[in-house]
This record gives structure tokens, C-alpha cells and sequence, in this order.
């Protein structure tokens, strides 16, 4: 008990920082993506925030600052920023629908599973290093998409030709790996009921 005490770094972190920050800048992004002309900044933003990600997990680590509201926070933002930037994108004519819908079931399905669980007093799982692989690859295929299209559907460039086929790969990719990280969730979410159940009863 003292020794996870003495890891929690409470919420008042740098890595706790980064990850609130990312969450504030969601309503710039949409801002930006349908109220404005600046498809591209958006797309950029987009991109940065999918990049924080990574940077929010190093400086906890680097800096000795792991904390279990930053374990709970960066997952909420992770499945928030995947949903809100394949919604946009696909609203705004940059993916289509049926990549936007079968990514968004995969983030429900979690989504769901984790309330479910901890519903049912299960121990916190940690996220497995496969699903930031495949948030990340999600993440830099959205931006790829809104770049590599432009409104009212105007004629796309060469380079933008190119880098979508580059966007079409990293984003099957991460998709068919999250669906594979959802079924090798199943059983820490079990041995997580139990833990958490054989914790009830000894208390």
C-alpha cells in the first residue's frame, strides 16, 4: 500500500499538463476544420495532438512522474481524440464513412468494456504498447487524409496523389492492429475483474 503511494505522482504533473492541453485544443481543430479556409493548419493541429500523445507517456516516465489519474487521462484522450478526429475528418469529405464507422465501433467497443469493468470493480489495465501503436498510426492517417484532400472537392495535386496511397497504407494498418489489440484485451480485462473482485473480499 505505502509503496503505491509513493509511485502516484498525484495529477499535479508535466505529463498531466500536456495531456490537458490536448484536450483544450479539440475545439480550436474543429474551429478551424469548418469554420475557416484553413484546411491545412487543421490538419497540422490534428497532427500535434495525435504527437503529444507520445510526449505525455515520456515525460511521465523520464521524468518519474507516473500517476494514476494520468493512467485513466491519457487513455479518455486518446479514445476522445481518435473519435473527434475521424468524425471531422469523414464530416468533412477527408475519409470515407465506412473507415470513419468501422474505426469509430472499435473505440465504442472500448469505450463500453471499460465502463463495463469498472462497473464491476475490476483493477485498472494498463494500456498495452500495440495500442498506442496502432492510436498513433490512427492519428497520423487522419491529418494525411484531410492533407491529401481538398474542399468542395477540388482537383488534387500531385504530391497529394502520392501521399494518399502513403495515408490508405499507414491507416489499414492501424486499423486492423487496433482490432487486434481489442481482442488481446480480453484477458487482462479478465484477470482485472478477478484481481479487483479478490480485493473486495479481502477488504
Amino acid at each position: 500500500m505505502t509503496s503505491e503511494r509513493h509511485i502516484d505522482a498525484g495529477w499535479r504533473t508535466w505529463a498531466n499538463l500536456v495531456t490537458a492541453v490536448r484536450l483544450a485544443l479539440i475545439p480550436l481543430f474543429l474551429w478551424l476544420l469548418f469554420s475557416t479556409n484553413h484546411r491545412a493548419i487543421a490538419a497540422w493541429l490534428l497532427a500535434f495532438l495525435g504527437a503529444t500523445d507520445w510526449i505525455d507517456g515520456f515525460l511521465a516516465r523520464r521524468l518519474d512522474q507516473v500517476s494514476n489519474i494520468g493512467k485513466i487521462i491519457d487513455p479518455v484522450a486518446d479514445r476522445l481524440l481518435v473519435i473527434v478526429g475521424l468524425l471531422a475528418v469523414a464530416g468533412a469529405a477527408g475519409v470515407p464513412w465506412w473507415f470513419a464507422l468501422t474505426t469509430l465501433t472499435r473505440e465504442v467497443l472500448v469505450s463500453v468494456m471499460t465502463l463495463v469493468l469498472a462497473a464491476l470493480g475490476a483493477a485498472r489495465i494498463d494500456v498495452l504498447w500495440w495500442g498506442k501503436v496502432s492510436t498513433f498510426a490512427l492519428m497520423t492517417t487522419f491529418p494525411l487524409f484531410l492533407l491529401t484532400t481538398n474542399p468542395h472537392h477540388a482537383t488534387l495535386v500531385a504530391w497529394q496523389h502520392a501521399a494518399r496511397d502513403v495515408c490508405w497504407v499507414i491507416g489499414i494498418m492501424g486499423l486492423s492492429l487496433s482490432w487486434l489489440v481489442l481482442a488481446g484485451y480480453v484477458r487482462p480485462a479478465l484477470v482485472a475483474l478477478r484481481d479487483g473482485r479478490q480485493g473486495r473480499q479481502i477488504l
